[in-house]
């Protein structure tokens, strides 16, 4: 029998938040508050947050569970302004663990790709040593750090390349700019594995669920992103075919030619073997989360 879940999901105002709210089943209750109603790195929100997420879970008989989807992800924003995305990717993961640990609440603690410095040539698995070469990816890696280094029951997973039906993201802009220019250029030399958050958020909801069931998985950090590999231009090429549009109209360039504040991965691909060892639901896909995606777009609101 599935154990009940009463899970509390910092950052649900953002894509993959909104999606977590959206998929709980009956048997989970999810409060998802925004970082207006919630600010990860003010201590005392955070005890008065996870306090009464525990206390909620006794009344209801129903297990809590901690998903932090909070994160500052301004990438190249965060060059000029570290003190803060530390604050945010780094701080705040602290405080809500150590409020976890006080309550024994599970965590779960979702990071990325750019904790990676990008040289590989294989997928990186959870123990490939880190070496992140932005200020987003320095404040990320503190936070895994954190949240690891802290006491509490804690799991730290890695994704990248988000998009979702909210908020903005990669495939947003590609359909705007699709409807706005004959033709544009998009790098060829970063390689990453897309991630659609309808299916990331269902597979942290599985993962909590093994979680309050006890039989959270050995590993306590784990890759999940939709499976395969693509650049960035190879994506926008397949978003323009989704549109109906010439892929062709999607022209490679290169890093070098459409320089950024921060120094992105060139390779980030994450290797789905901690996910699927753990017993968790494989990923489908990249090409079949994003045919879904744009199935889901196409539905009015």
């Amino acid at each position: 029998m599935p154990v009940r879940l009463t899970v509390l999901v910092p950052g649900g105002s953002g894509q993959l938040g909104r999606d977590l709210a959206a998929l709980a089943s009956p048997d989970v209750d999810v409060v998802a508050p925004g970082s207006a109603e919630l600010d990860v790195t003010a201590t005392g929100q955070v005890l008065a947050a996870v306090g009464a997420l525990a206390d909620r879970a006794r009344e209801t008989g129903s297990a809590p569970v901690v998903i932090n989807a909070a994160a500052y992800t301004a990438v190249d924003a965060a060059e000029k302004d570290e003190d803060r995305a530390f604050a945010v990717n780094a701080d705040g993961p602290r405080v809500l663990a150590a409020a976890c640990a006080s309550r024994r609440v599970p965590l779960i603690h979702v990071s990325t790709d750019y904790v990676f410095s990008g040289d590989a040539s294989a997928p990186y698995e959870p123990s490939d040593e880190l070496g992140p070469r932005s200020a987003y990816g320095r404040t990320k890696a503190a936070g895994e750090d954190a949240v690891l280094g802290s006491g509490a029951s804690s799991w730290v997973v890695r994704t990248g390349w988000l998009y979702g039906l909210t908020g903005s993201n990669f495939v947003k802009t590609m359909a705007r700019l699709e409807s706005s220019r004959p033709e544009l250029s998009v790098v060829d030399d970063q390689v990453g594995g897309p991630t659609w958050t309808s299916d990331l958020a269902s597979g942290l909801l599985e993962l909590a669920s093994r979680v309050a069931a006890g039989d959270g998985p050995e590993r306590r950090i784990l890759h999940c992103t939709n499976a395969g590999s693509v650049s960035w231009c190879g994506f926008a090429q397949a978003i323009f075919a989704r549109l109906g549009a010439d892929p062709a109209r999607v022209r490679p360039c290169t890093t070098a030619e459409y320089p950024q504040a921060a120094t992105r991965p060139a390779y980030s691909v994450l290797s789905p073997a901690s996910w699927k060892e753990a017993w968790l639901t494989p990923m489908r896909p990249w090409e079949e989360a994003l045919d879904a995606y744009f199935a889901a777009r196409s539905v009015p609101a």
